[in-house]
């Protein structure tokens, strides 16, 4: 243990905040937490004229960035503002006007859960529509236990819906109509974005 803190040490000390462990030095160091071995998105707050091309200090930051393998966003912190106190309606023609195809939070939100390998699905009821996260990899059975152990211990099936096609269909019924209702098992591998509902019984 002592060796792999002092490599560690001797990588911070030159710079380089990335440092290449090997699976067993990496759980050896597991519990220190420490902030440089988690993964990094840098976010630059730019001005509108540069969040469609970039200014020099973003391309510095990029370069910086790529050398560890870390990712970066830009958002304009005075635009996001301006977006909140948009109706969804004006903030997307509002953001079509500047040629931008979501808000920097929007982009920041879908960049940190891909680093995360986080996902989302949806469980959809007459009063209620609620979004879930899940790691990536998760079973559907796994995914039932997020919202209760009782949904996960008395699994029986899994009826899903692809998002796309809710937004093809326009309905989970007509979606259900067109045969895009899937009932799958408990090692179903959830996919983001997923309509779900399942069916358990204790």
């Amino acid at each position: 243990e002592y060796e792999v803190l002092m490599k560690i040490k001797k990588e911070l000390e030159s710079g380089r905040r990335k440092v290449q462990l090997s699976p067993e030095e990496a759980f050896l160091v597991k519990p220190y937490n420490f902030l440089t071995l988690k993964p990094m998105i840098y976010v630059c707050n730019v001005s509108e004229d540069a969040l469609l091309a970039d200014n020099d200090y973003v391309k510095a930051v990029k370069e910086f960035a790529a050398a560890e393998g870390s990712g970066v966003v830009k958002i304009c912190a005075q635009l996001e503002a301006e977006l909140v106190e948009l109706d969804e309606e004006s903030r997307k023609l509002f953001l079509e006007e500047l040629g931008l195809p979501e808000s920097g939070l929007d982009k920041l939100t879908r960049e940190a859960y891909n680093l995360l390998g986080l996902a989302t699905f949806f469980t959809a009821g007459e009063k209620e529509v609620r979004a879930w996260t899940f790691r990536r990899g998760m079973k559907a059975s796994e995914c039932a236990g997020i919202i209760h152990s009782d949904f996960e211990r008395g699994f029986i099936r899994a009826e899903v819906t692809a998002y796309a096609d809710f937004e093809k269909y326009g309905s989970l019924q007509k979606a259900k109509e067109a045969g895009r209702m899937r009932s799958e098992g408990r090692d179903y591998l959830m996919q983001d974005g997923d309509i779900v509902l399942f069916r358990f019984n204790v």
